[in-house]
């Protein structure tokens, strides 16, 4: 084992955290583990309801340890002692205050079952208000628009939104927390022993995207827009940040505490942390032209453009544009939705409601569990004999707002043209298609902006377990979409980002080249169904633009 050299790519998703160790020179994968955050499994400080998503940061810190001792010990002997990078992805924009250390006030005795002190994840939208003002005051306070970088729309899965949030909602959290900071960053920082909000470096992508950061008006927007939008946010960008990172950065060593915690050598070098959408494209080997969408509980896109390219072009509608957010040198571009696999477990969840409330008494658990799980893999096995426009139904995908084209998360869903005769599978087919629909807008807004697109490439959960879903997609696209051949595509894109701050590469593109895993599937669109397809695509974007008024209700 002496000769090989390896690196940890840690993925910090919505329900887990994946770890896997890899050969930097091959990308083989050598082991791996996923360790799941307790907590949150047991839907702790959330309620959907509210459209409230929280977690808490002992799950992050438990299932960091458990992950990577997890695959340590999967691992052939002799390979820890070369182990000699780790690259960290996390989920975004999930964001939490801090004290003058760095400490999650939720670490806190007098806070740890305070939801307002604990990470507001990606997918809370509590704060609706919070980013319509932001929207409001950008627009019309006569200098600079601060929006015009990260689609010209802020949202409420987004940084400043979530903080207002909490400052509004939560005193005892407003006067504790001195700085706040992204899971992206805290991650590193944990590791490296650095968690000094003034001293630790902070990640390009989430700072790009999330916060308005562009280095054209010196790092985050000025003082004067921020106490524009609220006096609550007065002094904060002073206990920020200024600098941000790419990921081909270390942001420092681990350190001996977590050394000796984790089984490793100390100061190991750590990357600078980005989202998992960014490193997974990588993971998924992007380039120009290459448009990556990873796929899971909701959908992240993204996409590359030389800076010759791009030039001073501005795309609208999308969740922003940042120089080195994905590789280092390029314009990131990403884009999404808000719901994706989240659509098809809500109505499971719907179709399982007699289940868990009328026969829990009748059954147990496990004999539920075991139907439930049979639903998704039922309905898809009907669905493929039903033909594109065979039922009525039309829906749209907006079941937890939007987020890409032009980021509205007040908005619903809805399905159109239910009948006596509609069935289970119809409507699970139907709601396939509308994601498929709600990811040919996005294409659409980067093609209207001249970004090329010559190839789709689908990493995540769903790609692999659903060639009906890839089908449809490639259907509704009108183009090929690849499946990367690796199972962990996106903690991948993390360890590649390992590799080159251990110094094995001297670039991304150079990691991709020889860590990449390549694909195991290619799905071709069907030529007639493209052409009904594109009909039916029409009949949404038409039932879109009649609804939203009523779907923001």
């Amino acid at each position: 084992m002496g000769k090989f050299k390896y690196v940890i790519g840690m993925d910090f998703g919505t329900d887990s955290v994946r770890t896997i160790i890899v050969n930097a020179s091959n990308g083989e994968e050598i082991s791996s583990h996923v360790s799941y955050f307790k907590r949150w499994a047991e839907g702790r400080y959330c309620s959907p309801a509210k459209n409230q998503f929280r977690q808490h940061p002992l799950d992050h810190i438990e299932s960091l340890e458990e992950s990577i001792i997890g695959v340590l010990k999967k691992a052939p002997t002799g390979t820890k002692d070369n182990i000699i990078g780790i690259g960290v992805d996390t989920t975004g924009s999930t964001a939490g205050p801090v004290d003058k250390n760095g400490t999650v006030l939720a670490l806190k005795e007098e806070f740890y079952d305070n939801p307002n002190a604990m990470f507001v994840m990606w997918k809370d939208h509590t704060p609706v208000e919070e980013a319509e003002l932001i929207n409001k005051v950008a627009k019309s306070w006569g200098g600079e628009d601060y929006t015009k970088y990260e689609g010209e729309v802020y949202s409420s899965e987004w940084f400043w939104s979530k903080i207002l949030h909490i400052l509004i909602e939560d005193s005892k959290v407003r006067e504790a927390a001195f700085s706040w900071i992204e899971h992206a960053d805290w991650i590193p920082a944990v590791l490296t022993g650095n968690t000094d909000p003034l001293k630790l470096k902070r990640s390009r992508c989430a700072a790009g995207h999330k916060a308005m950061w562009h280095a054209s008006w010196g790092g985050l927007p000025p003082e004067e827009f921020l106490t524009r939008v609220s006096s609550l946010l007065s002094g904060l960008r002073d206990r920020l940040y200024t600098e941000t990172y790419a990921s081909d950065n270390a942001a420092g060593g681990i350190s001996a505490e977590w050394a000796a915690r984790l089984g490793l050598k100390e100061g190991i070098p750590v990357s600078v942390g980005a989202y998992d959408a960014h490193m997974g494209a990588v993971g998924a080997e992007i380039s120009p032209g290459t448009f990556v969408k990873i796929i899971g509980t909701s959908c992240c896109d993204v996409a590359v453009s030389p800076k010759d390219e791009i030039g001073e072009k501005l795309v609208a509608g999308i969740c922003g544009q940042v120089d080195g957010s994905v590789i280092p040198g390029m314009i990131g571009l990403e884009a999404g939705q808000s719901a994706y696999g989240d659509v098809y477990a809500w109505f499971r969840d719907l179709l399982s409601w007699p289940l868990e409330n009328l026969l829990s008494s009748a059954l147990n658990k496990k004999e539920i569990d075991k139907v439930v799980d049979l639903i998704i893999p039922g309905l898809t096995e009907e669905a493929y004999r039903i033909n594109p426009g065979e039922s009525s139904l039309i829906a749209l995908d907006w079941l937890n707002g939007r987020r890409t084209p032009y980021a509205d998360q007040k908005l619903k869903g809805a399905i159109l043209g239910v009948t006596l005769g509609t069935d289970a599978p119809k409507l699970f087919r139907a709601l396939v298609e509308a994601t498929s629909f709600g990811a040919k807008a996005i294409v659409e807004r980067f093609s209207q902006e001249n970004i090329i697109i010559n190839q789709v490439v689908a990493i995540g959960g769903i790609p692999k377990k659903s060639p009906l879903v890839m089908q449809i997609l490639s259907d509704v696209l009108n183009m090929p979409v690849k499946v990367a051949r690796s199972e962990q595509a996106v903690a991948l894109g993390a360890a590649m980002f390992g590799a080159v701050v251990a110094g094995i590469y001297k670039s991304v593109e150079e990691a991709q080249k020889n860590m990449g895993s390549g694909f195991e599937a290619t799905y071709y669109p069907d030529k007639e169904n493209a052409s009904i397809y594109n009909a039916l695509y029409a009949r949404y974007r038409k039932l879109g633009n009649m609804l939203e008024d009523e779907l923001r209700k």
